[in-house]
Formats: C-alpha cells, sequence, structure tokens
C-alpha cells in the first residue's frame, strides 16, 4: 500500500489527513492532560480552583455593583469558564510545537494535530468548570430555557474553540521561528484579558469612552460570551458588536491557517 503526501491547501485544515491520523489527538491530549495533572495533590480539580478563585476576588472588589441583571458571581464565572479555555489554549498551542520539537523531527503526522490537541486539553478542564457553574446558576435560582441555554452554549464553544485555534496556530507557527514569542504570549494573554467583558461588562464604559466598545469587540471572545450569557440572561444584545467580534474571530482563523500552512514544510528544520 503506498501513501502519498501532499501539500495541503494555504487555508485548508486537511479534514481528511487528520481523520486519518485521528488517534493522535487523544494520545497527545490525554497526553498532556497526564502531564498537566502530574504529581499534584488536589489532580483535576485545579481546572475548577482557578476560575473560582478569581471569581471570589472579582466578587470582592466589583460584586457590590449590579451587574445588570445577573448575580456577579454567576457574570464573572461565566467568562471566566470561556476563558480559561481560551488563554490556556492559546498558551499551550503557541508552545506546542517547540515543545514537541522532537516528535516533529522524527516522523510525519499532520502537524495541526498539535496545536488541536492544545486546545482540546483547555475544552477538558472548561467541562470539569462548567458542572461547578451549573452549581452557581442552580443556587442563584436562575432561570434557564432548556432550549437556549444548550444552543447559545454550543455556539459559544464553537467560537471559543475557533478564536483559540486560530490565533494558537499563528502563535505556534511564529514561535517555532521567532522563540521571542514564548515571552511575548503571556504579555498578550494577560492584556486581551482586561478587555475582554469578564470583569465589567463592555455597556458599563459607554459613558465615559464614546465607541471604544467597537474597538474592544475585535476581541474574538467578546462574542463567545455575550452569547453564553444571553442563554440565561435576558439582556439584549448589540449584534453590531457581535458582527465585528465574530469576523474577528474568522480573520485570525483564515490568518492562522494560511501562516501555519505557509510555513509547516520548515518546522522539522527549524525546531
Amino acid at each position: 500500500m503506498e501513501y502519498e503526501i501532499k501539500p495541503q491547501g494555504k487555508i485548508s485544515i486537511g479534514i481528511k489527513e487528520l481523520w486519518q491520523y485521528r488517534e493522535l489527538f487523544f494520545f497527545f491530549t490525554w497526553r498532556d492532560v497526564k502531564v498537566k495533572y502530574k504529581q499534584t495533590f488536589f489532580g483535576f480539580a485545579w481546572a475548577v480552583f482557578q476560575p473560582l478563585l478569581l471569581m471570589v476576588i472579582f466578587t470582592m472588589f466589583f460584586g457590590g455593583s449590579k451587574q445588570e441583571e445577573l448575580p456577579y458571581t454567576v457574570f464573572s464565572f461565566s467568562g471566566l469558564i470561556l476563558w480559561n479555555i481560551f488563554s490556556t489554549g492559546i498558551t499551550n498551542a503557541g508552545n506546542s510545537m517547540v515543545t514537541n520539537a522532537n516528535i516533529i523531527k522524527k516522523i510525519y503526522f499532520p502537524r495541526l494535530i498539535i496545536p488541536i490537541s492544545a486546545v482540546l486539553v483547555s475544552l477538558f478542564d472548561f467541562v470539569m468548570a462548567f458542572v461547578v457553574f451549573i452549581g452557581i446558576l442552580i443556587y442563584h435560582k436562575i432561570h434557564i430555557s432548556l432550549l437556549m441555554f444548550p444552543a447559545m452554549l454550543i455556539v459559544s464553544l464553537i467560537i471559543t474553540s475557533i478564536s483559540t485555534f486560530g490565533i494558537g496556530t499563528l502563535l505556534a507557527a511564529l514561535n517555532i521561528k521567532y522563540r521571542d514569542f514564548r515571552y511575548v504570549i503571556p504579555f498578550v494573554v494577560q492584556a486581551v484579558f482586561f478587555i475582554t467583558p469578564i470583569i465589567l461588562p463592555v455597556s458599563k464604559i459607554e459613558d465615559k469612552w464614546h465607541n471604544i466598545q467597537y474597538v474592544l469587540a475585535i476581541n474574538p471572545m467578546y462574542s463567545a460570551i455575550e452569547l453564553f450569557r444571553s442563554g440565561f440572561s435576558t439582556q439584549p444584545l448589540d449584534y453590531d458588536l457581535l458582527a465585528i467580534s465574530l469576523g474577528s474571530a474568522l480573520f485570525f482563523l483564515i490568518a492562522g491557517l494560511y501562516y501555519f500552512r505557509k510555513t509547516e514544510a520548515y518546522f522539522a528544520d527549524v525546531a
């Protein structure tokens, strides 16, 4: 049996080839999960502690002011659990090609499997934190639509995954050639956190800074978090801001795939 390796299109994910190597998704993802929590006392519970602790801190400092009609704990934790997918996914994916340099040099497999697996690890953490979030919703007696809530959850996870994969893939390709990006990634993640509607809603700054919300909406996580909250909130959505954010998510996806495909032939040489 002969197998011919052909270059993929510049913005092609290569679904057929990824499916042929589908076992590697489980291998890389489960390996990273085990390494992440190996020799830790609390183990997988750390996936819950981080957003939970941040929620408590934010509630102490910002919880005194009412966030629309939602209790502040619900408002902040709903943003934090999605943000953790984005932040850890970008960080892991951005460093993934350098971390797996030895494997890249030895055997061939679709290189996209590595950053995709890094994003899957962050989704694993989300599942555990989401269970706690359901408990918070029940505690505060938040009404949940059995149709709207699951639909908005799925849509928000798709947007978050696309955004994380796009930016993470772009950073992975840049980082393997320009190692300065290993220092840039944590700074970028921290900076984007403060322009994401996690601590305060974008509407809260509208009175002081006119039209700044349109700049903040370039953040792809704006649409993911706002749509997720719409599943258990009656606050109206700003569709102009959502369109900007969704456009940003698609832009980063295309840009990340294009640059990754353009440079992946040289990964083994520079890794």
